[in-house]
């Protein structure tokens, strides 16, 4: 599947200048999934602990954002992983593919695998991708 958006990595330095463009986005994510915090995850993009991801798109001499992903490393006591906690956007076939780019930014970080905390349609759409564990919920009156 061809990509035509590009992958960029926000420097930690500069992410509180985009920040403010892509909150809304993954802050949807998260509340739809109930996963994770999204405060948790903005405190930690914002102090440099996990990286903002951006799927970018010229058109008509504009630079859009197509979508927007956060990552995490993680060691475990099998070893290093990449966690990608959220991501968000719009026309996905444009910038799915893009995720090889953040699965390469991982294998140089010494990671074991890459980890998907998410809605379970994204293992319809990531053919690599095996479900190893999962959630268990019971809603408590």
């Amino acid at each position: 599947m061809r990509s035509s958006a590009e992958l960029v990595c926000v420097d930690p330095k500069r992410v509180h200048e985009i920040w403010p463009h892509v909150a809304p986005l993954l802050r949807k994510a998260i509340a739809r999934t109930g996963l994770s915090a999204f405060a948790d995850i903005e405190s930690d993009i914002l102090r440099g602990d996990a990286l903002l991801w951006l799927a970018l798109s010229d058109g008509r001499g504009e630079t859009a954002i197509e979508a927007a992903a956060s990552t995490s490393l993680q060691q475990t006591d099998s070893g290093k992983v990449c966690i990608i906690t959220a991501c968000a956007g719009a026309n996905m076939a444009r910038w799915l593919p893009l995720i090889n780019h953040i699965e390469a930014y991982a294998k140089a970080e010494g990671c074991r695998c890459m980890r998907i905390f998410g809605r379970r349609g994204w293992q319809r759409v990531l053919e690599d991708y095996d479900e190893k564990h999962i959630i268990l919920d019971k809603e408590l009156d």
